[in-house]
């Protein structure tokens, strides 16, 4: 027998990878189909099935590999056995029939041991002048035994092949010679029964898998979901806000912020429609108030002829008030269809909106001062909204101080001009201050009052009427009492 120095170890990568594959791709080329249709725990459970089939595989292609291996090892170590027996016999004829049977128990055309510088042959038919391939069991890689194994399965040779291991004791070498057609039998057989089995690892663990997934992310992404669904249809229903569960991980920090996005909006909601029924019936009021105040104003204008001089002093004033009276009550029922109406911007004197300011102490049920330094300052805005914004800022520092009886109790209304091109009013009284609750909501309707009975409004309605005349309205910090300062250009 010709020996040939050959190292390589047949491979089966891929061997492995055609039953898997083909077993895997009826399973999935119809689902693939469908996938637009599928949720996700239907994706969930696609893509669990493709990551442990991939993990099957690169297991079971080595397994098959080995195998190949093992079977040509065991052939070698019966060659071995009977090594020994042909040892035993030294001297002595071997007969036809125990060759026969030495060659039968090894499965193999040939045997041929080397050891002590001596070489023996155990062969029943001539030996072939040359092989299908080599097998040196004692240099095999991973590789090697992978591409063996396919080329056995893929690509049988009807020639022998030589499979060449170590020697037992007193040899150095074995070498066989055997056919390849049992070999490939015994690795379908086992590829099947592996391939089954593995199926069925494949199987359970996908489905245990699935399980996990679908009870610790499916359904509570799902219940996420049918949370905004529900709460989308009607986001008025505090029974539709979604309820956390205990889970501190991503999911249940998801629940809480939905929770409090879905509270926060509801609040909102709800509060935006009590303000549009609220609009509607201020709207209503005015309408009917403006009537009425019109009337009283034609009064007005005949105690303007009465000679009376306390009548002729006070007679202006009132109607005046009237007046303003009933362009608020126009501007509110405008305000109900869109906004304040734009600003009739004229230099205007601070002095005469100043004089009128003092009158708001009678609102006080305490003695409460408001005090006013007169400037010979303008500013460029509109006269009817630049009073009604410092009115709201003075009405409610009376009142706050009123509701907190503070002894010498004072509102102080000044002007300068700190800048070139810009007038400071400053508004402040000595009064306790706002508590950092007021001040977070401070210029948010129906939030900021914190008087028992307040409305909330004076505030925001002031920061509104300042803005779009094109100046600033802003609370001063660290300020004893209250201080508001509003930055207006210079009329």
């Amino acid at each position: 027998m010709t020996a040939r120095s050959v190292t390589g170890v047949p491979a089966k990568t891929e061997t492995a990878a055609a039953p898997a594959a083909l077993a895997a791709a009826p399973a999935r080329e119809a689902p693939e189909r469908r996938v637009a249709r599928l949720g996700l725990s239907g994706r969930l459970f696609l893509v669990t099935v493709a990551f442990v089939v991939v993990a099957e595989v690169l297991t079971y292609v080595p397994a098959v590999a080995n195998y190949r291996i093992e079977w040509m090892s065991d052939r070698l170590a019966a060659a071995q056995v009977a090594a020994l027996v042909l040892d035993g016999r030294t001297g002595e004829p071997v007969s036809e029939a125990l060759e026969s049977r030495l060659l039968a128990g090894v499965n193999a055309r040939a045997i041929a041991v080397r050891g002590g510088g001596a070489q023996r042959l155990l062969a029943l038919e001539p030996m072939p002048e040359q092989v299908a391939d080599t097998v040196d069991l004692r240099d095999v890689t991973a590789l090697s035994a992978i591409r063996g194994a396919w080329r056995t399965l893929v690509a049988p040779v009807r020639e022998p092949i030589r499979v060449v291991g170590e020697g037992g004791i007193g040899f150095e070498r074995v070498e066989i010679l055997l056919d390849e057609a049992p070999l490939r039998t015994a690795m379908i057989d086992y590829a099947l029964r592996l391939l089954i089995s593995s199926l069925i690892i494949a199987a359970a663990a996908a489905g245990l898998v699935f399980v996990v997934l679908q009870v610790l992310i499916v359904r509570p992404v799902r219940r996420l979901a049918t949370s905004i669904t529900a709460f989308a249809d009607d986001p008025e229903d505090a029974g539709r806000i979604i309820a956390p569960s205990r889970r501190n991980d991503e999911i249940g920090q998801a629940e809480r912020a939905l929770g409090r996005m879905q509270r926060s909006l509801a609040d909102q909601l709800r509060q935006k429609r009590r303000l549009a029924e609220l609009g509607l019936a201020v709207s209503k009021i005015s309408h009917e108030l403006r009537n009425l105040l019109t009337g009283a104003q034609l009064l007005g204008d005949r105690l303007e002829g009465t000679a009376d001089p306390t009548v002729q002093r006070v007679a202006p004033r009132l109607v005046g008030t009237l007046a303003r009276a009933i362009r608020f009550c126009e501007a509110t029922l405008a305000y109900g269809r869109v906004s304040e109406r734009e600003p009739r911007l004229v230099r205007t004197p601070l002095a005469p909106i100043f004089a009128e300011l003092p009158d708001l102490a009678a609102l006080a049920a305490h003695p409460v001062a408001v005090q006013v330094a007169a400037a010979d300052l303008c500013v460029q805005a509109d006269p009817e909204q630049l009073g009604r914004a410092l009115a709201n800022l003075v009405r409610n520092a009376v009142q706050a101080l009123d509701g907190a009886k503070v002894a010498d109790a004072a509102v102080r209304v000044a002007a300068t001009r700190d800048e070139p091109g810009r007038v400071t009013i400053l508004v402040a009284d000595n009064g306790p201050g706002l508590p950092a609750r007021a001040r977070e909501n401070l210029f948010a309707p129906f939030q900021g009052s914190m008087r028992s009975g307040g409305t909330g409004l004076g505030l925001p309605i002031a920061a509104e009427l300042i803005g779009i005349n094109g100046g600033t309205l802003a609370l001063d910090d660290g300020e004893a009492g209250a201080r508001f300062r509003i930055v207006l250009p210079e009329g």
